[in-house]
């Protein structure tokens, strides 16, 4: 069997590069040939840690780009689009920012270019942000009544994949974390944010009353290939979506907390604060933890438990 072509849309990213190191590892057994797309440019370290990687310049606003994926890669047979305007406040200030690159309108035109378009299977990453937040543990079946510009947009990306294209695993995603990328993100970490703060002796200001599902990012990538695999095996189009969160609901207080005990830092640093005392420029939902059951049920994954999660990460960084 030929090598399948997987597209990570966004590769630079934390989750896009994870992602490529996921593949990498398995390649000895299951072959793939690989591609990657970027924003601004390819980091030097990327490209010498996955050299038989394409990478590809593409903007998503306007969809130049593509058409050199289609000469030099081809049609791919999957693709994972990781890229996003994620930062809800530069979201809530550029709305039709957030819309033309959220919500993935060139990348499925693009797609429909080839003949046997349907082919390919379509991952997008979405978004625990499309819930309200005002109850515990909600399901893939709850209405998303999204209250801010970001969970809106990909509210919209949802839609319109759903309408536009017949084969995808529309994936909604809590906080992802876990180690540091090849090439460094400039976005901050939150475990290493908080085991940065902590370890100075310095005060973290953290909320206790706004709950997510925190998932570890190598569970991301075994969600991610575990869905490919679903579908190559079952030969048939896909049309899934799932809440992918790891399996404890949790505070900003108490991911604090789980550092400053793996590290045997002192707790009392932590400063516990209502998230409506801080003016954050836009407005976050307070409770969007989420069943994960369908997940565990369809693809047979039981996500890391976060504190677990902490502990590889913090020896992970240790390790570098």
């Amino acid at each position: 069997m030929s090598a399948k072509k997987v597209l990570v849309v966004g590769g630079t990213g934390y989750l896009g590069q994870h992602l490529l190191q996921g593949f990498s590892e398995i390649q000895a057994t299951t072959p793939f040939a690989l591609a990657f797309t970027y924003n601004s440019f390819p980091p030097r370290p990327l490209l010498l840690a996955f050299p038989t990687s394409f990478d590809f310049h593409v903007d998503l606003k306007t969809g130049l780009g593509f058409d050199s994926i289609s000469q030099q890669f081809g049609q791919p047979d999957v693709v994972v689009n990781c890229a996003a305007l994620s930062v809800p406040r530069a979201c809530e200030d550029d709305p039709d920012a957030a819309i033309s690159i959220n919500v993935p309108s060139s990348l499925v035109n693009w797609l429909s270019s080839f003949a046997h378009s349907d082919n390919t299977l379509l991952i997008h990453l979405s978004t625990d942000q499309v819930y309200e937040g005002v109850k515990s543990f909600y399901k893939e079946e709850d209405e998303a009544l999204p209250v801010n510009v970001y969970g809106k947009s990909k509210v919209a990306a949802e839609q319109f994949i759903s309408e536009k294209w017949s084969n995808f695993a529309i994936l909604r995603s809590s906080i992802i974390f876990g180690p540091q990328t090849v090439s460094p993100v400039p976005k901050s970490l939150p475990i290493q944010w908080i085991d940065g703060v902590l370890s100075k002796g310095d005060k973290v200001e953290s909320f206790y009353d706004e709950y997510r599902c925190p998932i570890y990012v190598k569970d991301v990538v075994a969600i991610i290939r575990t869905s490919i695999e679903k579908w190559l095996s079952e030969g048939k189009k896909m049309q899934l979506l799932l809440n992918v969160g790891g399996p404890d609901r949790v505070s900003r207080v108490q991911m604090a907390e789980a550092v400053a005990q793996i590290r045997g830092y002192d707790s009392s640093f932590i400063k516990p604060v209502s998230a409506s005392s801080v003016d954050r420029g836009v407005k976050s939902p307070a409770d969007i933890s989420m069943d994960i059951s369908k997940l565990v049920q369809k693809l047979n994954i039981c996500p890391t438990p976060f504190k677990d999660g902490v502990k590889l990460t913090l020896a992970a960084e240790a390790s570098l």
